[in-house]
């Protein structure tokens, strides 16, 4: 199943008004202008998700476009590069040269319209533009203005803020991978997406603030500082023992059995959280003496002996299909699952009825979808609105951003 999204703002995908809960969630951010000079990833994702509950996002790019627009392939339907498809619906799009008096001159007067500023440049950018936070403030006090930078705009101001350099840095790449191999990254941009999550936690704290005083701020947020809050227990043990934990690979470093299991045919995940888990996880391997094995009987006693406990449940679980140990496991309340790809994690949570893809149509072609990841975040039982598909590039030239009464 899909949720898709009105051609129109203002209709629901039954061609009628959008109904009065849908207005909850979708129009929980109507009246929020964004001035989104971000690109590639963090800063998109953040002012998508403001605009899938109604903000009004105007993306700012240079001539050429956001650098995402041309990292092919793959490409969708339309020929658009699916990364930036995957992260810029319900947004309209102005291609602005900040070299250019008159260009410059149109991106100060969006930035003194707007409720929320956001930009992702190196430090110090923006302020030669005259597009800082204390220049788009002097003309526009109740202006949020949300700076993301990959290490603060201190010592770090001059790193670079690449994804893959903050996995590495950050230590996430460290506990990545497996125990004799090399370090690794995750398989998606993940500090980008955790950063775009806090900069949209900062903007709303923000707003909520100038609601009861009448006056912005500025909002910062780091790669570096979302990754290390996101280490959570890892980095907690790091700071209460002084040991950095090592790689483990798809192990748990204080629950056993934790991990990735190979059955007949594939791979299952099997994540036991205490020992009665584990007693029913012995009783449907037909194998419950595992549950009063000295080396087995308590999590720490597991934890202890995890190669040898490995051994025995795939010795096991070789007898049958995944699927099949599956069902019998979730039937008997142990936690398992399939190592899906993606596909089969988006038909996964689709018969879950998640509702995990959102469609919008093109604004040139009508009968063409586009299709994208569903926002996550429900408020008051409703989703997000899907209104329109990610905008060609310059396709709002000549919209009006005076400053509203």
């Amino acid at each position: 199943m899909v949720t898709e999204g009105p051609a129109r703002a203002g209709s629901d995908r039954r061609g009628g008004r959008m109904a009065e809960a849908d207005r909850v969630a979708a129009g929980a951010l109507r009246g929020i202008r964004v001035a989104d000079f971000s690109r590639v990833l963090a800063g998109p994702y953040a002012t998508m998700t403001l605009a899938d509950f109604g903000a009004d996002v105007i993306k700012v790019e240079p001539p050429g476009g956001d650098d995402t627009r041309h990292w092919i392939p793959p490409v969708d339907a339309t020929g658009r590069a699916t990364y930036f498809g995957g992260v810029n619906r319900n947004k309209r799009s102005v291609a602005l040269d900040l070299t250019d008096a008159a260009g410059l001159a149109e991106a100060r007067r969006l930035a003194a319209s707007a409720d929320v500023v956001v930009e992702n440049f190196r430090p110090g950018v923006m302020a030669r533009f005259g597009l800082a936070y204390e220049d788009v403030r002097a003309a526009n006090p109740g202006v949020v203005y949300c700076s993301i930078t990959g290490f603060g705009t201190g010592e770090g101001a001059a790193l670079a803020g690449y994804d893959l350099l903050v996995q590495a840095v950050g230590g996430l790449m460290s506990i990545t991978g497996d125990p004799d191999g090399e370090p690794s990254k995750v398989g998606v941009a993940l500090v980008d997406v955790l950063t775009g999550q806090n900069a949209v936690a900062g903007i709303l704290l923000a707003l909520r603030e100038r609601d009861r005083t009448g006056v912005g701020c500025l909002v910062e947020v780091t790669l570096l500082q979302s990754l290390l809050s996101a280490l959570t227990n890892q980095a907690s043990s790091t700071l209460a023992t002084g040991t950095p934990p090592r790689r483990l690979g798809n192990q748990h470093p204080s629950i056993a059995p934790y991990a990735v299991f190979r059955a007949a045919d594939r791979e299952l995940v099997i994540a036991v959280g205490n020992d009665r888990q584990f007693g029913a996880l012995a009783g449907v391997l037909g194998s419950p003496g595992l549950a009063d094995d000295a080396r087995f009987r308590t999590n720490a006693d597991r934890v202890a002996h995890r190669d040898e406990l490995g051994e025995a449940l795939e010795r096991a679980l070789a007898a049958a299909s995944a699927r099949h140990w599956v069902d019998a496991l979730t039937a008997a309340g142990v936690p398992a699952g399939l190592v899906n790809d993606v596909a089969e994690a988006i038909a996964f949570a689709d018969a879950l009825g998640l509702e995990p893809v959102a469609v919008t149509r093109e604004a040139d072609d009508a009968s063409a979808p586009h299709r994208s990841i569903a926002n996550p975040i429900r408020v008051g039982g409703d989703g997000a609105s899907y209104r329109t598909a990610p905008p060609a590039l310059d396709a709002d030239r000549g919209a009006d951003w005076r400053p509203r009464g």
